[in-house]
């Protein structure tokens, strides 16, 4: 019998990436002459895997969120990593953003690629492992498809493709 050949499908963010990119937005908005006095702040709590902006207006939260995302996009972290929550009224009339950095993959997500995945009727075997799913088959041309099937997927988090074997 062939040995199958397998991979796993993660979705991952590199935190000292996301570190660098905070940094870099803080000091953009020290010195940026449109964002210096403004009083907006941006944190980040790397346990929680959030960020938090803090703005005295939802105009300026915007901006800051801009500038972040612009860092970002340079340390090649995809976008869709950053779920932003609503904007919520905070003290002194000023406005709080938080966004959550998306790790792994939530069980209605990989139930939802699972049964994507059947229904393109390639014959693959999916299973679901804690916050990854592999995925193996015996031919790598079919792994092959189900990995650009995926890429034309949008489930709305960066997924990566890992451990191609």
């Amino acid at each position: 019998m062939a040995k199958d050949s397998s991979f796993d499908v993660v979705s991952q963010v590199d935190m000292q990436e996301i570190d660098n990119a905070y940094q870099q937005c803080s000091r953009e908005i020290a010195q940026r002459y449109d964002l210096k006095d403004s009083g907006a702040r941006i944190e980040l709590s790397k346990g929680e895997g959030t960020f938090t902006v803090n703005a005295p207006a939802d105009f300026v939260s915007k901006q800051v969120i801009d500038v972040l995302n612009s860092k970002l996009i340079k340390r090649g972290i995809d976008l869709k990593a950053v779920k932003w929550d609503a904007p919520q009224a905070a003290s002194g009339g000023s406005i709080r953003v938080v966004g959550h950095i998306v790790e792994g993959i939530d069980q209605a997500t990989a139930k939802r690629i699972n049964k994507d995945v059947k229904d393109t009727k390639i014959k693959v075997k999916v299973t679901i492992e804690a916050d990854k799913l592999r995925v193996s088959s015996p031919s790598k041309d079919a792994l092959q498809q189900v990995i650009q099937f995926l890429r034309d997927q949008d489930y709305g988090q960066p997924l990566q493709f890992v451990n191609y074997r």
